[in-house]
């Protein structure tokens, strides 16, 4: 196994970061100031994960108030927290708020996660995406991704590309392109996208996948090349950079964070979680803070939502695969 492996847990989190906590009004019976809504973030406190779930708790406590908490419960890349909130009792009080791996990706390479990332949950909204970017060492001097696919062709040997760590969304991306583009790219795995990015800069990679969010300072000091992002319309933080499909790669990727509850909570109330999530990130304060953490506000609707996890479980399957990875735990 390639050095790094093990760095996939942490990164898992890292690639999309940490959020938080809410619940509904109980029934017109019960007192309004009822007991904690509990949401359940399944990764450390920090980063842009934690950030968006204590930023929609702290939205939801005057919506629907009821004292609403964020709960950090780690371990096993997230399936702790995961399985805590499956085993909950389905009444809005016990929500997860995860990036995409656990409910989309997780399923692919872990024999036994514990849980049946569709069966269990019913997504309740998407609340923020996040994309990736493709960039280039200057000393290459590639100035668009068809310059850069030339130049893998012709110096297979060297076409490596720098991962936060294995196992993560920009290591599956790199296969798709491969795939796409009919070039051998290896994969490198860093200890997060800093590492990488660092060697990239100084010529020791020659590319880098990760996270738009983390390549936007370099590609604008000119000290990196960005060639392409992975949504379907260009990235707000880089709009001069083509998306991949202009580029001329008929793909789109991107991560996301999301909220569930378990399988089996009333209709009405999801109904009433929904509306106090999205009218929560589509305020002002909330959506500039976001983009501050390189996330892009959404905000759907359950059934989208739930089309949106289905279609983005199918996407990765086949690059997984391809890249045959396996987690070490």
């Amino acid at each position: 196994m390639r050095p790094g492996r093990r760095l996939f847990l942490a990164a898992i989190a890292a690639t999309a970061g940490s959020f938080c906590a809410a619940l509904l009004p109980a029934p017109s019976n019960a007192q309004a100031g009822g007991p904690p809504i509990r949401i359940i973030f399944p990764f450390a406190a920090g980063g842009s994960g934690d950030a968006l779930a204590r930023l929609v708790a702290d939205k939801m406590r005057g919506a629907l108030d009821r004292p609403v908490i964020v709960e950090n419960r780690t371990g096993a890349a997230g399936r702790i927290g995961v399985n805590a909130v499956k085993t909950a009792a389905p009444d809005g009080a016990t929500l997860l708020l995860t990036p995409i791996a656990p409910l989309a990706i997780y399923q692919h390479f872990y024999p036994d996660l514990g849980y049946d990332p569709i069966a269990d949950f019913s997504p309740v909204a998407q609340l923020a995406t996040f994309d990736f970017g493709v960039a280039a060492a200057p000393q290459l001097g590639v100035k668009s991704l068809k310059e850069l696919v030339a130049w893998a062709k012709a110096n297979p040997e060297q076409a490596n590309y720098a991962i936060p760590a294995a196992g993560t969304l920009p290591h599956f991306l790199g296969v798709m392109l491969a795939r796409s583009a009919g070039i051998d790219l290896r994969d490198v795995p860093y200890k997060g996208s800093a590492a990488g990015l660092t060697d990239l800069m100084a010529g020791h990679i020659p590319i880098e996948i990760t996270t738009t969010s983390d390549l936007v300072q370099a590609a604008k000091a000119g000290s990196i090349v960005m060639l392409a992002t992975s949504d379907k319309e260009r990235s707000p933080f880089t709009p001069e950079v083509p998306t991949l499909r202009e580029a001329g790669y008929d793909l789109v990727a991107t991560g996301w964070y999301g909220m569930f509850v378990p399988a089996g909570t009333p209709p009405d109330v999801v109904t009433r979680l929904n509306k106090a999530m999205v009218e929560a990130i589509q305020m002002p304060d909330v959506k500039e803070r976001l983009l501050a953490f390189g996330l892009q506000p959404t905000g759907t609707t359950p059934e989208e939502f739930a089309a949106i996890q289905k279609a983005d479980a199918e996407k990765w399957a086949p690059a997984v695969k391809a890249s045959g990875f396996k987690p070490e735990d």
